[in-house]
């Protein structure tokens, strides 16, 4: 029986590292590399105009190893869309309220969320989603629910936690059965507005320069209404 040499030993170990599977944090690495990658070509040149080639040279990733872990070009493209989603909403979600007054908190929360929601690549990712619902309505749908959810989970935490300790806490708009709907009606006077116009392809920096004043503005008349009962 041939002996097998050192310099043998040592080429069959370093195939099998080579071949085994990687560590957890190196594979963790690969598949950010390549869902960064299919965002960027996917804002580029949408989803019918980026080849799985593409990507794969981009990430510095074989096309196996894309594959084993998105079977399809389809569904890195639910993944990237759910990653920047969930980034979006973790964001969102770790915010605090500042201000004295809840009219300040709630001014703060207003212009965080748009800062926050008017940047070119967000906008660029529910263009992408929208355009391509036709062709993944499920994908659609699971975004839509996800973001209404847990943006109203949020909402109406913050919501809660502004008013503290005023007077607003005592009106039948913050009481606990009430603040979802409260925060349905914050989010529709105070966010929807500018991303609906930036979505539909006005200049971000523009609308930027707008996020205060219409904060303060859509703030008084929601607080208003508050007072009033409007809300419920």
């Amino acid at each position: 029986m041939r002996r097998v040499s050192a310099a043998e030993r040592h080429s069959k170990a370093r195939r099998a590292v080579r071949t085994g599977r990687p560590p957890r944090k190196r594979a963790g690495e690969v598949e950010a590399r390549i869902l960064d990658a299919a965002r960027r070509l996917f804002l580029e040149r949408g989803l019918a105009g980026t080849s799985v080639d593409e990507i794969a040279r981009l990430a510095r990733a074989g096309k196996p190893t894309i594959y084993a872990r998105f079977p399809s070009k389809e569904t890195l493209f639910t993944a990237v869309v759910m990653r920047a989603v969930h980034a979006s909403i973790e964001r969102f979600e770790s915010d605090a309220p500042t201000g004295v007054s809840v009219e300040e908190r709630l001014k703060s929360l207003g212009v965080n969320i748009l800062k926050w929601v008017l940047v070119s690549e967000d906008i660029g990712m529910i263009r992408l989603a929208i355009a391509e619902a036709r062709r993944f309505p499920d994908l659609a749908s699971r975004v839509n629910r996800m973001v209404r959810e847990r943006a109203e989970k949020a909402v109406v935490r913050l919501l809660r936690e502004s008013a503290q300790s005023d007077e607003l806490g005592e009106l039948p708009a913050f009481a606990p059965e009430h603040l979802p709907a409260t925060s349905l009606f914050f989010r529709g006077l105070v966010v929807l507005p500018l991303v609906i116009r930036a979505l539909h392809g006005e200049k971000l920096k523009a609308l930027h320069a707008e996020i205060e004043p219409h904060v303060a503005r859509s703030v008084a008349f929601f607080l208003a209404a508050c007072r009033h009962g409007g809300v419920t």
